[in-house]
């Protein structure tokens, strides 16, 4: 019979020295400290960041259950809109709008029930009430009926309890147990929160939300250290994220420990994803020139297009002069006409405001189709999409 929590239950648990935890928790520290760096231009990564998030917005969906596919929703980003008011693809724009919302306000605010709200108000925004749609009856709100989680075979807590519950979590986060302890409570959180199940709907999308704006609260952002799409984890494989999650409902330390050890051995798979990225020599060869090829073979570039483009995944950031080798014999005004041909069809885009160096740009127009492909062919991608 599984031991069920009670009032006192929720408290760290602290890993044997010699286990694969503890070294796990020492090197996601160490990456946490470590300055975010690496040869890949900015401009070039903050795009490649901007289409992790849409990728664990997609993931996150669909392991509740969302059929829409990553190259369904990637269409809705090049102009098909007929495919935007699809109830999966709002769901998926919610889940995108709320890691907006996060980045801009977690520093400043406390993760407490105001911020829960908010997220979870932003989740189930516009979307049709169960059974038809993934939406809630009461946005924002905690639960007034008890409820079964689906795949599981846990029952969470009587609805008369969770205000209490959820008051002992925010308590739980917010205590200053040191930063060596951050993961561990990280973890752990986002258990807890699955166990209470505090909303009607909405429960595994806020929970994944909950524990991203904890880790980037914690330091683990990708303008501070190395993680650029951490609940990913939870993506990945939702049979391998339901098992953990049951050995940790058992209650027992051991169970716990286990889950966190799931929880940060995949955070640790997360940040060598990005660490490849941000070598741009394992950038440009395995993910810009094949994505770049798979573009011209659909015709989605021109020859000339290519040409140019292939230089400036060389360079990461040209000039005019630069397309010379590759444009011989063009005037200066034809090849400035190629370069703003490019950034109107927004493949290229100025290094910065009023200088007249440009890198390449992807993340939206037709080699988004390209970038995603190549991801997927190097791993990047869930197994789920």
């Amino acid at each position: 019979m599984l031991k069920l929590f009670n009032h006192m239950d929720l408290k760290l648990v602290v890993p044997e020295f010699n286990s694969e935890l503890t070294d796990l928790i020492i090197e996601l520290d160490h990456l946490r400290r470590k300055s975010l760096g690496g040869s890949t231009h900015p401009k070039v990564f903050f795009q490649l960041k901007h289409i992790f998030h849409t990728l664990e917005s997609i993931g996150s969906a669909r392991i509740e259950g969302n059929n829409t596919t990553i190259a369904e929703y990637i269409e809705t980003k090049l102009g098909h809109e007929h495919l935007a008011e699809r109830e999966g693809v709002k769901e998926i724009r919610n889940i995108e709008e709320s890691m907006a919302f996060i980045e801009e306000n977690v520093s400043e605010y406390s993760i407490n029930r105001m911020f829960l709200s908010e997220l979870h108000k932003m989740i189930v925004n516009g979307l049709s009430i169960p059974p038809k749609g993934e939406g809630d009856h009461t946005p924002g709100e905690y639960r007034d009926v008890n409820v079964k989680i689906a795949q599981s075979s846990h029952t969470p807590p009587d609805w008369t309890r969770v205000q209490e519950y959820m008051s002992e979590l925010y308590e739980f986060i917010s205590h200053d147990d040191g930063s060596k302890y951050d993961l561990l409570k990280t973890a752990i959180a986002h258990h807890r929160f699955v166990w209470i199940h505090p909303f009607g709907n909405g429960n595994g999308r806020t929970v994944r939300l909950f524990t991203y704006s904890m880790l980037v609260k914690a330091g683990f952002n990708v303008n501070v250290g190395r993680i650029l799409n951490p609940t990913a984890v939870f993506c990945s494989n939702r049979d391998e994220y339901y098992k953990y999650l049951s050995l940790a409902d058992s209650g027992t330390k051991e169970g716990l420990l286990e889950w966190c050890t799931y929880v940060l051995r995949g955070l640790k798979v997360e940040i060598e994803k990005i660490d490849n990225l941000l070598d741009y020599e394992y950038l440009q060869k395995e993910i810009l020139k094949p994505a770049l090829k798979y573009s011209l073979e659909r015709k989605y570039v021109t020859e000339v297009e290519m040409k140019i483009l292939s230089r400036v995944i060389e360079l990461q950031s040209i000039q005019a002069s630069d397309l010379k080798t590759v444009l011989k014999g063009k005037l200066p005004a034809e090849i400035s006409r190629q370069i703003r041909n490019l950034i109107d069809k927004k493949m290229l885009v100025p290094e910065s405001e009023g200088k007249r160096k440009y890198v390449i740009r992807f993340d939206n127009n037709y080699l988004l189709r390209g970038i995603i492909y190549s991801l997927g062919e190097k791993g990047f991608l869930p197994e789920n999409n």
